[in-house]
């Protein structure tokens, strides 16, 4: 038992405890906060997509008119999901601002300055326009980018003094805007001396120099890293979702967007694995698929603290709140379940790839609720695809199968100590 803890201990403090930090450093957390706070217009763009292509027969009357009005239907998906980029640069720019102790708003809107003048106007019948892709998910990492170094400009000038200051009498808004003069000047300047005068395309640039990343994360591989180093957190009690969706949402919110677009348009989906593939598929009832640890413990369990704890986490589970299964068995460092809590994400990732690469379920391209029971949100995000459903069944029959000897044994455990302490 020594040994186990300090094995524990030194993957506490040389890995677990500096992968923390890191998702704490300030330009990932600014990150982390900009993609967040577009997850509304996300969840509600995407929904738009299933009433365009409805999962009903497409000769129902239903089905047809969609399919006529699929234009006027799909506005409001171009207006939030379609232009993801630009909401996810403000809020960006806003959550660094404020970690730097400059205003948020001021930061917002110079990230989304330089967003823009990064972009090419294209001419069409005599008018200038902005082509809607470039907002899109084509332009997410740029928009990212482009919004941190905008915000780190804006601080240097602060902190040179580099600013107009206004007297004490002004408002303090208005002092604020004036502030933050110089910084947009310098960044406009520095944009259009890249974008207009030297020619350079940014969004292709960026998107050239992070393919081999982009294709890489929707690999087998590329779902086995991620699966495990969530639950490898969590096992520590570090939020293992927090610290690996930092750095990997943004991909993953690319694949979604592509895939989006792809069924708005009509053409197959090219991604398999967006967000939504961990959270309707592997990590169902939480981190770790802990929904079957709950089923297991309604099987099994005969200890009085078995019971109990399986009944009070039961609902948290159904929507997909890890925390009580975390902190409540624990499963947190309890060696009786570090080997299902680890391998059965992965198990689910092998079988839910393979699924998705021979065309068993429909790709993903909406973004549900991430509270929404698992086969409801797997439902949703495929467009309505039943088969979605049978997968995420399966996988909780599965994830049930690789925890049950585990919560045998630990429930056993709680019976001899209840036993005992009763003698």
């Amino acid at each position: 038992m020594i040994s186990m803890e300090k094995f524990f201990d030194f993957l506490d403090r040389r890995v677990a405890g500096p992968m923390s930090m890191v998702s704490e450093q300030r330009h990932i957390r600014a990150i982390r906060d900009g993609v967040i706070s577009a997850i509304p217009f996300i969840i509600a763009g995407s929904f738009i997509l299933i009433i365009a292509a409805p999962p009903v027969p497409e000769t129902s009357g239903f089905a047809m008119w969609a399919k006529s009005h699929a234009e006027q239907i799909l506005v409001p998906y171009r207006m939030t999901f379609g232009i993801m980029s630009l909401y996810v640069c403000f809020g960006v720019g806003s959550s660094l601002a404020r970690s730097y102790d400059l205003d948020g708003l001021a930061g917002g809107q110079l990230g989304v300055a330089a967003f823009l003048l990064s972009l090419t106007p294209k001419t069409f019948k005599g008018g200038i326009y902005l082509a809607l892709d470039g907002l899109g998910s084509k332009g997410l990492f740029p928009a990212m980018i482009l919004a941190l170094l905008a915000v780190e400009v804006m601080r240097v000038c602060y902190k040179y003094d580099l600013t107009f200051k206004m007297p004490e009498q002004v408002p303090e808004s208005v002092s604020r805007s004036f502030g933050a003069v110089v910084p947009t000047f310098i960044v406009m300047g520095v944009m259009v001396l890249v974008s207009v005068v030297f020619k350079v395309d940014i969004v292709d640039a960026v998107q050239q120099g992070l393919s081999p990343l982009v294709k890489a994360g929707d690999s087998l591989p590329g779902v086995l890293v991620p699966a495990f180093l969530v639950v490898f957190l969590w096992f520590f009690g570090i939020s293992g979702d927090s610290v690996v969706g930092s750095v990997a949402r943004p991909v993953w919110l690319q694949y979604l967007s592509d895939n989006a677009d792809a069924v708005a348009a009509s053409t197959p989906a090219p991604h398999i694995a967006p967000e939504t593939f961990f959270q309707w598929f592997v990590s169902i009832g939480g981190s770790g698929a802990t929904i079957g640890l709950v089923i297991a413990g309604f099987l099994v369990g005969k200890a009085k603290y078995t019971k109990s704890i399986t009944r009070a986490v039961a609902v948290p589970a159904l929507f997909n709140i890890s925390e009580p299964i975390m902190f409540g068995f624990p499963v947190m460092m309890n060696p009786f379940f570090i080997v299902p809590f680890l391998l059965t994400p992965l198990i689910l990732c092998v079988v839910t790839w393979f699924a998705f690469r021979w065309g068993f379920v429909t790709y993903m391209a909406v973004q549900p609720p991430w509270t929404l029971p698992a086969p409801i949100g797997a439902f949703l995000a495929t467009g309505g695809d039943w088969r979605a459903v049978i997968l995420c069944l399966m996988n909780i029959l599965i994830s049930t199968v690789v925890y049950y000897p585990f919560m045998r044994m630990y429930d056993r455990d709680q019976l001899k100590k209840e036993q005992y302490e009763k003698w």
